[in-house]
């Protein structure tokens, strides 16, 4: 550790922060619960976005036993648009655990904490530090990244030995009085000021005149990162298979398998190639519908973290069934039933992947 031996005044960060601090609704009243809830938000997805997820899922389940309750449908349709989708059903699965194994109140130890389905080192440490004032830093990228530019890291900063480092080196100046705080300034640090892409602004930041990355003129250059491997690209074909009468048109979706990518949620009918009109109509009458008339809904990407996919989409309407019996019924992995707009938005819950489509959907209507 002596190598990355760097001074950091932890009370001017402090001062900072609470004349610089964002106000988030989570802070305002940082109940272990509302913490957590925020916290798994945040995994992957901006702020700013988080806030209006943040405020309808509390006012649907606002505590443990509403998350424990909930059905699993319902919970889905309020993360929509989140992704990461298992991170809710963890959610839900904790939430159990905290209900039968904890009489209904959070853990208040990190070491406890981690015991939990979804709550890894960082979210344990972030929820015990904030909401029962554990004396631990929450290592994310942010304190990485603050860590390698201050102290001159020049290592992966990705490995389990950079994280090590990095919280000996924070523990070394870490507050008994406000280590939730602490950890918040931070977060707020690397947001704002010691940014990930571009210059940070080190004019802004209260640290700059210890940084070794400041004063070596490295700020660019830090941290390091292995290089990412190339996603890989999927064609896909989207179809909007449409019954029914303007004002009244029903849409197909079915349920993904229940493993794998987008586990368990709903979807428009796709095919892992991209087709032309005839080649589509062909593919429909395949599956056992009489298709009526088609026309194109566009072309969409979707980025995953480790895949693409490339959609082209159509509009087909089809016959109406000979026997409604014959209609398959929602929740049957890959089984495909017929929902109107209205439902489509408010109950089942199509991931991002297809807001293309959900829009084209509306359009139509």
């Amino acid at each position: 550790m002596k190598e990355y031996q760097c001074t950091a005044d932890i009370d001017g960060l402090l001062a900072w922060y609470d004349k610089e601090r964002r106000i988030l609704p989570w802070r305002e009243n940082p109940t272990p619960y509302h913490v957590w809830i925020s916290e798994i938000m945040l995994q992957q997805t901006r702020v700013e976005a988080v806030k209006a997820y943040y405020a309808r899922f509390l006012a649907e389940l606002p505590d443990i036993r509403a998350l424990a309750e909930v059905e699993e449908d319902r919970l889905l349709k309020l993360w929509e648009g989140l992704g990461y989708y298992s991170r809710a059903r963890n959610l839900k699965k904790a939430a159990l655990q905290v209900m039968e194994d904890c009489g209904g109140r959070m853990p208040a130890s990190s070491s406890a904490l981690l015991k939990l389905s979804g709550i890894g080192p960082y979210t344990a440490a972030a929820i015990a530090s904030i909401a029962f004032h554990e004396r631990i830093p929450a290592i994310d990228g942010n304190l990485m990244r603050i860590f390698s530019r201050m102290t001159g890291y020049g290592q992966d900063v990705k490995t389990d030995a950079a994280k090590k480092e990095a919280k000996d080196w924070y523990l070394g100046f870490f507050p008994k009085d406000r280590p939730g705080d602490a950890n918040q300034a931070l977060m707020d640090l690397g947001a704002m000021v010691c940014v990930p892409n571009g210059k940070p602004a080190c004019g802004k930041c209260p640290w700059a005149e210890d940084c070794l990355a400041h004063r070596d003129g490295r700020e660019t250059f830090l941290p390091v990162t292995a290089p990412k491997k190339a996603r890989k690209i999927q064609e896909r074909t989207i179809l909007l298979l449409r019954r029914g009468e303007p004002g009244r048109r029903e849409y197909a979706i079915r349920k993904r398998p229940d493993r794998g990518l987008l586990a368990g949620l709903y979807e428009f009918p796709g095919l892992e190639e991209t087709l032309g009109e005839e080649a589509v109509l062909r593919r429909v009458q395949e599956m056992g519908y009489v298709p009526l008339g088609i026309h194109a809904a566009g072309e969409a990407k979707h980025i995953f973290s480790h895949m693409e996919w490339h959609m082209t989409g159509f509009i087909i309407d089809i016959a109406p069934p000979a026997d409604p019996e014959e209609d398959s019924r929602p929740g049957t992995e890959g089984a495909v039933f017929f929902a109107g707009v209205k439902e489509l938005e408010e109950r089942w819950s199509l991931p991002s992947a297809f807001s293309r489509y959900m829009e084209a959907v509306k359009r139509a209507d």
